[in-house]
């Protein structure tokens, strides 16, 4: 039976009335996404193929592909068709780094490797992670630099079980972003992130790295990167000296 039948009368949670049919397929294409059936920077078959094997429209398909690619899911190239997006430096630093010179651009950090341990969740961590306290986790520390002075002080923990053998030797010996190893090596594809801000004062340790007295007033950034279907793969915690750098979010920017 085709989509479009199966869904006739369907109920939208929403609303109560019915689902609009982009939203159902929509919704199968990111499943499939989320299944692995399109690897990144591989083009989606045409939507010709797509209305034929859901049973509706080009306009429909259009529409649900249209949103995948406003939430920089999917990237359109002009003349080649509908690609799954790719996590390179470019995209990291655009779409998820946020710290910029105070009045200036975006600039690539250069990034030092602190710690890298096993350790076990916190009941915050667990929280937000959705895996049980205690259970097993990787906790990473980063130093980022900007123009060779230390801005943020990164901690990083990310459940065990979803990457697994992860070792210091693969994370610290990666040839590219941190979102990129997630989705090269382990299949996980960071989509979207939400993010917490907040003052904070630095402690002894983080006044150290950061070149900055202790007690002086940072930028505390509680960040949780999600994959599809808004499921949570990495927690962050940033601290950043802001005397000469700020926070930049140009939210809808293509």
């Amino acid at each position: 039976m085709q989509l479009a039948q199966r869904m006739s009368g369907s109920p939208s949670a929403d609303t109560g009335g019915e689902l609009p049919l982009y939203k159902e397929v929509k919704r199968l294409l990111t499943q499939s996404l989320a299944e692995g059936e399109w690897q990144p920077d591989v083009a989606l078959p045409s939507e010709t193929r797509l209305a034929e094997r859901f049973g509706v429209s080009i306009g429909t398909v259009r529409k649900a592909i249209d949103e995948l690619v406003a939430e920089r899911i999917l990237v359109r190239h002009q003349g080649r068709g509908t690609f799954v997006a790719s996590h390179n430096a470019r995209r990291t630093l655009f779409h998820f780094f946020h710290i910029v010179p105070a009045g200036g651009g975006k600039e690539q950090p250069e990034t030092e490797l602190l710690s890298f341990e096993r350790a076990k969740a916190d009941a915050d961590g667990a929280g937000r992670l959705n895996i049980p306290q205690g259970a097993p986790v990787f906790r990473i520390r980063n130093l980022l630099r900007l123009a060779g002075r230390p801005v943020v002080l990164d901690e990083i923990p990310l459940p065990a079980e979803r990457f697994p053998r992860l070792s210091e030797k693969i994370f610290r010996e990666r040839d590219t972003t941190i979102y990129q190893l997630y989705q090269a090596r382990y299949g996980i594809n960071v989509v979207r992130s939400a993010e917490r801000l907040s003052a904070a004062l630095a402690d002894r340790p983080s006044a150290k790295l950061l070149l900055v007295p202790a007690g002086s007033p940072l930028l505390r950034i509680k960040r949780t990167a999600l994959t599809y279907h808004n499921v949570p793969v990495e927690l962050r915690t940033s601290l950043v000296n802001t005397a000469e750098h700020e926070y930049f979010s140009d939210l809808g920017k293509n």
